[in-house]
């Protein structure tokens, strides 16, 4: 007895490229967000810095 699988494996392909696809995506709109983030912070710091009167603002004490 031989049981034949179902001719439909390239939708499961398909289905997988997909996912593949949508999950690059998210990652690529996540990095751009985070690099954002990041810029934005930057810029407080060095705002933070300047409102202290301090010259580096990789020094700057920032508040918890």
């Amino acid at each position: 007895m031989t049981d034949k699988l179902p001719d439909n494996g390239g939708y499961v392909a398909a289905a997988y490229l997909v996912f593949l696809a949508l999950l690059l995506i998210y990652v690529a709109i996540m990095a751009v967000r985070a690099a954002g983030t990041e810029r934005e912070l930057s810029e407080l710091s060095r705002l933070l810095a300047e409102r202290e009167g301090e010259s580096d603002p990789s020094e700057a004490e920032v508040p918890a």
